[in-house]
């Protein structure tokens, strides 16, 4: 595996040299990300950054030459969702065309390659085996975290660096359970994006866009649940941690748009990054704090697989309670939302 991190380091360097080549065509031809009220730029930039992630993606796989029984139906997943960002960043899909377009590249994976979760192993005997549920759950998992990494596309280097902090976890609990495809391509992507990385973070000269971000939350997605499909239930909740920031912050739009009657699909300004700016905070310390939860979670999850059952718990119960926590402190839900502090209220003055 240390030739193939070598040889995956290759990627950085061809990401370093196409995305400012990229850039320039973008200008040229005026692919271009305009400012509105729900965007934090406030000038045009070049957008469709996600083309040059997926070049230098393509041609580290070519120098790595991974071999894998899915590989095929995975890079044809991928090249459909590139397509529905491409379509979706120079036309403006709307949403149920880029849903359409996001359930038949999980269905290629499912349908066309057999990546399924079957059953999961319970930590105290016995297994719970999905049957016709399996590829139900399967496209779930695939779309939601495809739509995961996209929700937190908001500010310069945010999707990118959280994606790259996943990859690299993949990548290392891929190398710990010596699953020698997931960590060639998890090493591979990673590389690709901090290349790109390097243009991306604040001040940002070009966007991925969501050509990038549903194709890094596509890969991640599917990745993750390679690594980790048919395992114990303990074990499962790794890939959860390890993309805990756009999983939470997904969930939590959910319930906050329910809670305050707006619409599920509808967009708004109170995600973690527009709470935390409205706080004080400056767009790189917005970005480098999501950045540091994102390694918080990762090193929770590596330290997850490598406890005991009752460890696993208790970590769980903390990541819960720390998360609950981030919730009623920035008012991510509302300012009224604090069960837990109303709770904690009401016990001490008993």
């Amino acid at each position: 595996m240390i030739n193939l991190f070598l040889l995956a380091c290759l990627t950085m360097f061809i990401a370093l040299v196409i995305t400012p080549a990229f850039i320039k065509i973008a200008k040229r031809w005026n692919w271009t990300d305009l400012p509105n009220n729900r965007k934090v730029h406030k000038d045009p930039i070049p957008t469709l950054g996600g083309i040059a992630i997926f070049i230098s993606f393509i041609i580290g796989l070519i120098i790595t030459q991974p071999e894998g029984k899915y590989h095929v139906a995975i890079l044809a997943g991928a090249v459909i969702v590139l397509i529905v960002g491409i379509l979706d960043d120079l036309f403006e899909l709307s949403p149920k065309a880029k849903l359409i377009g996001q359930l038949l590249a999980a269905g290629v994976v499912v349908f066309g390659g057999g990546l399924q979760v079957e059953f999961i192993n319970l930590p105290f005997g016995g297994q719970v085996e999905f049957g016709i549920l399996s590829t139900v759950f399967t496209i779930l998992w695939i779309v939601g975290i495809t739509n995961a990494i996209n929700l937190i596309d908001g500010m310069d280097g945010l999707a990118g660096g959280v994606s790259a902090i996943a990859l690299l976890t993949i990548a290392a609990m891929a190398m710990i359970i010596s699953h020698v495809y997931v960590f060639t391509m998890a090493i591979v992507l990673f590389f690709s994006t901090i290349g790109f990385l390097r243009y991306n973070f604040y001040p940002a000269r070009i966007f991925m866009g969501d050509t990038g971000a549903l194709f890094l939350g596509y890969m991640i997605s599917v990745l993750a649940l390679l690594g980790f499909k048919n395992v114990a239930i303990i074990s499962f909740v790794i890939p959860i941690f390890i993309l805990g920031v756009p999983i939470a912050d997904t969930l939590i739009a959910i319930v906050r748009r329910y809670i305050n009657k707006q619409p599920i699909s509808g967009a708004d300004k109170s995600h973690l990054h527009h709470r935390l700016m409205k706080l004080g905070f400056t767009h790189k310390q917005t970005v480098l704090f999501i950045y540091g939860l994102s390694l918080m979670f990762s090193v929770t999850a590596i330290l997850f697989s490598m406890t005991t059952v009752w460890g696993s718990i208790l970590i769980f119960t903390i990541a819960i309670l720390t998360v609950q926590i981030l919730i009623e402190s920035l008012g991510l839900i509302n300012n009224d939302f604090k069960p837990l502090t109303k709770f904690v209220k009401g016990f001490w003055h008993k």
